[in-house]
């Protein structure tokens, strides 16, 4: 992570601190010319027992630190600050379809979704827009994205099943209620879309199988993509029989899964439990939650300074007088 500079020219002050260190050995080192004639030896082994070798350089060492931090905030450096992403809209699309009562994942699939889905709104940020779409055969828009998260929240405890499973249109309803995005016409193609820049947009799809209703899912994440919208994909469910429980539909079949992450600029992630499932989310939280955006930190690096020359001052002070006279 590269820092840059508003005032660069204000850097050249660097090549100052090491002729400064050279100017500081040498005075130390140098001959001493006087001495004194009769010391008094009580106060002069009082005064050596209270410091070292390494202690006399901490003024020096508080100064040049500070005089480095003073240098840096005349150059006025960016950095890349972790931000919420309140630019940015979320939406969740969760499958509702018969499959997600399955008992793989306790209590069931969709039990497991909606409280790791709970997990997911509450770890973003009160600025972040987010809301939520279902689809089984048919998709439903529950939540248009908004800063409310208490009615994703709500809307998450009242989900009820329904029957087949259409990715295509979950994700394809997901993208259309985005700000600034459009659906596509009957032939396929996209309207013209609305003038100016849109903001970042991003779909979280969980699913627990393949289609077998509506629009074909990679279409619609390829529309997704051509609309600036990146689209995440989660695997629920067990690839593996287990003794005792209770499936409808089979095992989860994700191949679908991935290839719509593919086509929609994302990344798809597995989960085979509850606690898997809601680790998921807290690292999608993580990644579509926050971004990073260039920021001046003058002011930290002023504030380090002031800090580091007072402490040397401090600190010279008391190694001069250690004992107070």
């Amino acid at each position: 992570m590269t820092p840059e500079f508003e005032w660069p020219f204000f850097l050249w002050g660097f090549p100052l601190i090491p002729c400064l260190v050279a100017g500081y050995l040498w005075m130390i080192r140098r001959p001493v010319r006087r001495v004194v004639a009769y010391p008094d030896v009580a106060v002069l082994a009082a005064a050596v027992g209270q410091g070292s070798r390494i202690r006399r350089h901490i003024p020096a060492a508080g100064f040049l630190l500070g005089l480095a931090a003073v240098v840096a905030a005349l150059a006025r450096p960016i950095f890349p600050i972790p931000v919420p992403a309140d630019r940015s809209a979320i939406m969740l699309a969760i499958d509702v379809s018969g499959s997600m009562r399955s008992d793989d994942i306790v209590p069931s699939r969709l039990e497991a979704a909606k409280r790791a889905a709970r997990a997911f709104v509450n770890d973003l940020s009160a600025q972040v827009r987010v809301g939520l779409v279902t689809f089984g055969g048919y998709a439903t828009l529950v939540v248009p994205p908004g800063t409310d998260h208490g009615r994703v929240l709500q809307a998450l405890d009242g989900l009820t099943f329904i029957r087949r499973t259409a990715i295509g249109e979950g994700l394809l309803e997901a993208v259309v209620a985005l700000p600034g995005r459009v659906r596509p016409l009957p032939d396929g193609t996209l309207p013209p879309m609305p003038p100016g820049p849109k903001s970042p947009g991003i779909v979280i799809l969980l699913s627990d199988g393949r289609s077998n209703t509506g629009i074909d899912s990679v279409r619609a994440a390829e529309i997704a993509r051509l609309q600036e919208v990146t689209v995440y994909t989660v695997g629920v469910g067990s690839k593996e029989y287990r003794p005792g429980a209770y499936m409808i539909g089979g095992l989860l079949d994700d191949i679908e899964l991935q290839a719509v992450a593919r086509a929609g600029g994302g990344t798809y992630f597995h989960a085979s439990s509850a606690d898997g499932l809601r680790d998921v989310y807290r690292r999608l939280a993580r990644m579509v939650g926050w971004e990073r955006r260039p920021d001046e930190v003058s002011g930290v690096f002023a504030f380090v300074g002031a800090l580091a020359l007072t402490a040397s001052l401090a600190a010279a002070r008391l190694l001069t007088y250690p004992l107070g006279i």
